[in-house]
């Protein structure tokens, strides 16, 4: 197992304080805030370790305040309900004593239905494809010394986009992308931590989306970004270990806030996920935004 992956492990590895009551960390990396990501996973872990005999099925977030990476993240459950088919979970995510996160979550005994699903774009293999770690160490060339360490440094999810563009000088393209992802290293045959390492892995390029169009990007300066809500659901197996295809796109950006969707399929076309997200991508004033 690489070391970046077993850091996510350990991420993902809350510490149970009371009944009902989980405690987080983050990374050591000098951010001023915390990933989006990591609150979504740590958050469905503590959900997720409240339930027994049935899988999470879908989940809705709110990003309410940023999250200090100096300091743990209490998550408190409320057990809101226990059915014969379903429970629900609210999970509130507490910093410096006050709220930066809110999620519920619905869980699903296993049961036979319909099916169907929309078939899976034909894109490149990922075998096709550069790494995203190649292209992220070109890119580190041209960047500020403390950011080009953290920009090449391993990761444990692996991306290799069909579509990449430059970070830093984006041209204008149409508001789509696919990325082949994984974790970078086998992971425990455990099926909630699949789903909650997906859940982290959901939040690292869905907002780049509806900037494509804009030719912005976080790197391009003059743009203030950050995810207000994540929603996604559970469709059928998979491993977040073997390659999926990330499909995203952006129907709409309006009064600074960008709305993205994603589905994501097994490398056989097996629909497994989607996901919806909106997030701010406000323009900056040169003397800032108050």
């Amino acid at each position: 197992m690489t070391k970046a992956v077993q850091e996510l492990l350990t991420l993902l590895d809350l510490e149970s304080i009371e009944v009902n009551l989980f405690r987080g960390r983050s990374p050591k990396e000098s951010w001023q805030r915390v990933f989006g990501g990591q609150v979504l996973g740590q958050a469905l872990v503590a959900a997720t370790r409240t339930v027994e005999g049935r899988s999470v099925h879908s989940f809705h977030a709110y990003f309410i305040r940023p999250g200090d990476p100096k300091s743990p993240i209490l998550y408190e459950v409320d057990r809101a309900r226990d059915g014969r088919s379903f429970t629900t979970r609210r999970v509130v995510a507490i910093q410096h004593g006050r709220t930066i996160f809110t999620m519920s979550a619905s869980f699903h005994i296993e049961e036979e239905g319909y099916s169907h699903q929309c078939d899976m774009p034909d894109v490149p293999p990922p075998e096709q494809l550069i790494p995203d770690h190649e292209l992220r160490k070109r890119a580190a060339a041209e960047l500020p010394a403390d950011l080009a360490s953290w920009f090449a440094s391993e990761r444990p999810i692996e991306l290799r986009p069909v579509e990449p563009r430059d970070w830093r000088n984006p041209e204008k393209t149409e508001p789509f992308q696919h990325v082949w992802v994984r974790a970078t290293a086998p992971l425990p045959d455990d099926v909630a931590l699949h789903q909650c390492v997906l859940a982290y892995a959901s939040d690292m390029t869905l907002l780049d989306t509806c900037q494509r169009p804009h030719g912005v990007s976080v790197f391009s300066g003059g743009l203030q970004v950050a995810s207000l809500d994540h929603a996604m659901w559970f469709h059928r197996s998979f491993r977040a270990d073997e390659w999926l295809l990330y499909v995203q796109d952006s129907p709409s950006s309006a009064g600074a806030r960008g709305f993205n969707r994603g589905t994501v399929y097994r490398r056989d076309g097996t629909l497994v996920a989607s996901v919806a997200q909106e997030g701010l991508i406000r323009p900056r004033k040169e003397r800032g935004v108050k």
